[in-house]
């Protein structure tokens, strides 16, 4: 009689086969979340592609386009929007600009920084990739019950506060 067991669930297996000594319970959460999660980028990042971003792109664009009228962040800021660094983030902007979906320019509050601001191609290109990656993101929570969906997010925003601390705003 054959067990079907997923794919973390047989690395678990063997690993106490082989390991007895240790305590391989703690695959059974981070295995299967990095497995997801490889998933998900695979999904999500097709919504992108037909836009013709990539994943660091979208996330310029959309924190653009979050920060409303006149839909500008110094590069610095986006770069901590992104999490990346603002060597990778200026990159980023470079293919954005050549592709005229952002402008550089100096920054009305400081003269001597700059700005990167969404173009109306910009702006018009976010707001459809944007509207299309919420429906992909609702069709993949679909496979979940909203009680199911909600739980996940309690648990998940519960563990990652344990690592990033809270983003103070404006009321």
């Amino acid at each position: 009689m054959s067990e079907s067991l997923d794919h973390v669930a047989r690395i678990q297996r063997e690993w106490a086969r082989e390991r007895p000594d240790v305590d391989v319970s703690p695959q059974g959460v981070i295995g299967r979340l990095h497995r997801l999660a490889g998933h998900l980028t695979e999904q999500l990042t097709v919504v992108y592609r037909r836009h013709g971003l990539g994943e660091g792109e979208f996330d310029v664009l959309a924190a653009l386009r979050r920060a409303g009228e006149p839909f500008e962040r110094a590069p610095g800021e986006l770069a901590a929007f992104t999490m990346v660094t603002t060597g990778a983030m200026t990159k980023r902007i470079d293919r954005l600009e050549r592709d005229g979906l952002v402008a550089r320019r100096p920054s009305m509050a400081d003269g001597r920084g700059r700005v990167v601001a969404l173009t109306t191609a910009g702006r018009k290109l976010i707001d459809q990739a944007f509207t299309e990656h919420m429906r992909n993101e609702r069709r993949l929570l679909d496979d979940l019950t909203p009680e199911e969906a909600r739980q996940l997010e309690s648990l998940l925003t519960v563990w990652l506060g344990r690592f990033e601390a809270p983003i103070q705003t404006e009321a």
